[in-house]
């Protein structure tokens, strides 16, 4: 039977690698069997498919309204700030990624004209900002430096210089609480959904106001679906989403397993624990050639473990993979 051949493929693939990155995770079933030939016009089935995964998106996260791109969360946070910053902008330093943010809020002002300053707070700072802005932009999970920050702090910080908030996703979506609490977030279709890689999504209430002389880059021609769209990408998460709620688990069972097995080691303390990763203060090896491990781009010591090796086996989960991990001070 075609499921059988899909399984055992499945088992193969997962037995080559353990993956300690930053996603996409360990192949599923699921991914290969949402597959199919499909076409964003006139074709029925594919209709409700697309239909089916972004409804189940926007109910995940709790908002209105969503467009879906075809390209990486990158490019989904680029259009973002393009289409949806004005006036001040204030965005939370937290790493890397965030970073990352910065240059396209500042992008943004130099482009779209809209954005008249953009001002870098460190995420030290969150509880004790202040003045006025228009956007708070921040990253949830900045998986470079394995540091989640408190939802609840980015969204007090935001009514307290009223602005609306703006966040990157892309390592906290399907696996974080909360997201509903920012008007725009962004994200990709690997990561804590689960999906294949290739479909990044903005997901956000109202409509922006900025008009982007960009075919590309402007907002409504994605909603309008000028282009040809990341098909694949989601049809592979039409089978992941309906189990998703157990798939996860078997993120949170290694996180559980790997702050056990780092206790002496650990650099955050749990308010600031994502669920993706963690960062180690020592050097995380492995003597085996399976292994792939993490390199982060913004830490000066360390390593960040990544938890999205075993989510094939979902609940069954036992964390293993973790056995293939040696740490040195």
């Amino acid at each position: 039977m075609p499921e059988a051949t899909i399984h055992s493929h499945v088992a193969a693939q997962n037995a080559r690698k353990a993956l300690f990155t930053a996603g996409p995770a360990s192949l599923l079933e699921e991914n290969l069997l949402g597959l199919r030939p499909c076409f964003g016009r006139g074709d029925q089935d594919y209709s409700q498919v697309d239909e089916a995964v972004l409804t189940a998106l926007k109910t995940m996260t709790g908002h209105a309204q969503i467009a879906r791109l075809q390209g990486s969360a990158s490019l989904a946070l680029e259009i973002a700030s393009l289409n949806f910053l004005y006036g001040k902008v204030l965005v939370v330093d937290s790493g890397y990624y965030a970073q990352r943010l910065v240059s396209f809020a500042q992008m943004a002002q130099r482009n779209a004209g809209q954005v008249s300053s953009v001002t870098v707070c460190d995420w030290q700072e969150i509880t004790t900002a202040n003045g006025n802005y228009d956007w708070v932009v921040a990253c949830y999970t900045e998986t470079s430096a394995g540091l989640l920050l408190p939802i609840g702090d980015l969204r007090t910080l935001a009514d307290r210089v009223g602005a609306q908030l703006m966040l990157d996703a892309t390592a906290s979506i399907g696996l974080e609480a909360d997201h509903g609490l920012a008007e725009v977030i962004a994200y990709s279709s690997c990561k804590g959904l689960f999906g294949l890689t290739g479909a990044s999504f903005i997901a956000f209430n109202q409509l922006p106001k900025n008009e982007i002389d960009s075919f590309y880059l402007s907002l409504a021609t994605h909603l309008d679906r000028r282009m040809t769209g990341p098909y694949h990408a989601i049809a592979s998460l039409y089978e992941v989403l309906p189990k998703h709620a157990d798939l996860r688990e078997a993120v949170f069972i290694n996180k559980a397993r790997m702050l056990k097995k780092i206790a002496s080691y650990a650099t955050h303390p749990m308010p600031y624990q994502p669920a993706l990763c963690t960062w180690v203060d020592a050097k995380v090896t492995s003597q085996d050639a399976r292994a792939v491990l993490y390199q982060p781009r913004g830490i000066s010591h360390g390593s960040v473990v990544c938890h999205l090796g075993e989510a094939h086996l979902g609940s069954q989960a036992r964390g293993d993979i973790l056995d293939l991990l040696e740490l040195q001070p």
